[in-house]
C-alpha cells in the first residue's frame, strides 16, 4: 500500500481520538440518568436532551462538514484536522474535572457545540487524506483497514470502560485525547493528492478544480470558498451513482444515529442493563466490526465488489434490529450483536464508493457532503425516534410493544438495502482501466511523458 508510513500515522492518529471519543460512551447514560433523575431507571427528559443534543450537533454539521472537506481540499488535511482534534478534549475535560449536575450542564452545552465540528471533522479528513495516499483500485481495501481501526478503538475503549470507574473513563478520555492531538501534529505529514491519470476516471469531465490544481484553490477568498447549497447538490448530481449513494447514506445514518442515541436506553428500560452490560454488548458488536473491516473487507471487496458488501451491510442491520426489538430475554441482545460482523460493512462501502465518483481534488468536499448527509440524519434521526423511545417505554404506550421504536430504526436500513440493489444495477466505471480503452466512439488520450 502506498504511502504506508504516513498512513500508519494516520491509523494512530484516528485510534486515539476514537477511542477517547468512545470511552464515555458507555457511561454517559448512567451520568446523565443520575444528573437529571436521579435514581430512576427510566427517564423521558435523559432521552429528549440526548436527542436536542444530536439534532444540534447534527444541523451544525450539515453546514460545517461540506466546508471542512472543501477547505482541506485547498489547505491541506493536517492544517484542518488539527481544529476537531483541539475542540474534542474540551468537553472531555469538564467530566473529567466533576459530575455533578452543574458540571453535567457545562459539559452538555460545551459537547452540543464541539461536536458540530468533532464528530464528523475527524473522520472526514481521515477519508480525504486516505484517498490522497491510496490508488483508486486499492481504496475498497485501505477504506476497509481505516473502518476497522476505528471498530478496534471502539473494541478497547469498550473494554477499557468495562474495567475503569466512571471517574477514570473520563480522565482516561481526556488524556488520550490530548495525546492523540499531539501525536498528529508531531508525526503526520501531510501530501499532495495523487493524480496519476490512469486512476481516473475515463469519462469523467474535466472541472475547474481540475485544470488549476489542488494548490491554486488556496488563492480563492475564503468566503467563496463556503460550498453553496447550489454547489452540492451539482456534485450530488454529478453522477447517478454518487446520487443513489447520498440517499443510501441517508438511511444507514438515520439508522446509526437511533441505535447510538437510544438502544441503551431500551436495553436500560426493558432489561435493567448497566455499565457493564452495556460494555459486554458493545464489545461484541465491535469484535464483529473489527473482523468484517479488517478482513472482510480487504479480502471480499476487490472480489465482489464494494456494492455487495454494502447491500449485505444494510440488510444485517435490519436483521439486527429486528430481533433486538423483540427481545424476550436478557441472552437475545447478546445474540443479536454477532450481526455486527456484517452491519458495519455498510459505512466504508459508500465513502469507497463515493471516493471513485470524483477526482483527487474533490476528496475532501465529497466526503465532507456525504458527512454533511450523515450529519443531516442526525438531525431527523431524535425528532422521529426520541418521541417514539419516550412514548413505548412508558406505561401510556398505545400497545405493549417496547421495542416498537427499534423496530422502526431497522426499517430504515431496509429502505437503505433496497436503494443499495439499484446502485448495483446502474453500470459503473470499470475498476481495470485502459488507457487507450474507448466508450461510444470516445477516447481518452495517452498520457504525455516528459
Amino acid at each position: 500500500m502506498e504511502n504506508w508510513g504516513n498512513l500508519g500515522h494516520l491509523f494512530v492518529t484516528v485510534f486515539l481520538s476514537n477511542f477517547a471519543a468512545l470511552v464515555v460512551n458507555l457511561a454517559i447514560a448512567d451520568v446523565t440518568m443520575e444528573a437529571v433523575c436521579p435514581g430512576k431507571d427510566e427517564c423521558s427528559l435523559a432521552i429528549y436532551l440526548t436527542g436536542f443534543q444530536q439534532a444540534i450537533a447534527g444541523l451544525g454539521s450539515v453546514v460545517l462538514m461540506p466546508l471542512i472537506g472543501n477547505m482541506s481540499d485547498a489547505y491541506g488535511r493536517k492544517a484542518l484536522l488539527t481544529i476537531p482534534m483541539i475542540l474534542s478534549i474540551i468537553p472531555l475535560g469538564i467530566l473529567a474535572w466533576k459530575r455533578t449536575t452543574n458540571f453535567f450542564y457545562a459539559y452538555y452545552v460545551l459537547k452540543t457545540i464541539t461536536a458540530m465540528v468533532s464528530e464528523g471533522g475527524i473522520l472526514c479528513l481521515a477519508l480525504g487524506y486516505l484517498a490522497d495516499s491510496v490508488s483508486e483500485g486499492k481504496r475498497v481495501s485501505a477504506f476497509g483497514v481505516l473502518a476497522g481501526v476505528v471498530s478496534g478503538a471502539s473494541l478497547c475503549s469498550t473494554f477499557a470502560a468495562r474495567l475503569l470507574s466512571t471517574a477514570q473513563i473520563f480522565q482516561v478520555a481526556a488524556a488520550v485525547s490530548i495525546a492523540a492531538a499531539l501525536y498528529m501534529r508531531i508525526f503526520l505529514k501531510d501530501l499532495t493528492p495523487n493524480t496519476n491519470v490512469l486512476e481516473e476516471p475515463i469519462l469523467k469531465p474535466e472541472t475547474e478544480r481540475d485544470r488549476v490544481g489542488c494548490e491554486s484553490l488556496r488563492e480563492i477568498d475564503f468566503f467563496k470558498q463556503i460550498p453553496s447549497p447550489k454547489d452540492i447538490i451539482h456534485l450530488l448530481k454529478s453522477s447517478t451513482t454518487f446520487s443513489v449513494a447520498a440517499f443510501v447514506a441517508f438511511f444507514n445514518s438515520l439508522a446509526e444515529a437511533g441505535v447510538q442515541a437510544f438502544l441503551m436506553y431500551y436495553l436500560k428500560a426493558r432489561f435493567q442493563f448497566k455499565k457493564n452490560q452495556f460494555a459486554d454488548i458493545w464489545l461484541i458488536t465491535y469484535i464483529g466490526a473489527t473482523v468484517s473491516n479488517m478482513l472482510f473487507m480487504p479480502i471480499l471487496g476487490p472480489l465482489i465488489g464494494e456494492e455487495t458488501l454494502l447491500s449485505v451491510g444494510l440488510f444485517a442491520g435490519f436483521l439486527n434490529m429486528l430481533l433486538y426489538s423483540i427481545a424476550w430475554s436478557s441472552w437475545v441482545p447478546y445474540v443479536s450483536a454477532w450481526l455486527s460482523v456484517f452491519l458495519f460493512l455498510a459505512s466504508p462501502s459508500i465513502r469507497c464508493i463515493v471516493s471513485k465518483q470524483v477526482g483527487p481534488c474533490e476528496q475532501g468536499i465529497a466526503q465532507g457532503c456525504l458527512l454533511g448527509i450523515a450529519s443531516f440524519a442526525n438531525v431527523i434521526s431524535p425528532l422521529i425516534y426520541s418521541p417514539l423511545s419516550a412514548l413505548f417505554l412508558s406505561e401510556g404506550a398505545p400497545f405493549n410493544f417496547p421495542g416498537f421504536s427499534i423496530m422502526c430504526i431497522g426499517l430504515a436500513w431496509l429502505i437503505g438495502f433496497i436503494l443499495s440493489i439499484v446502485i448495483k444495477i446502474i453500470p459503473l466505471i470499470p475498476k481495470d482501466r485502459e488507457v487507450h480503452g474507448s466508450l461510444k466512439g470516445k477516447t481518452r488520450p495517452a498520457p504525455t511523458l516528459v
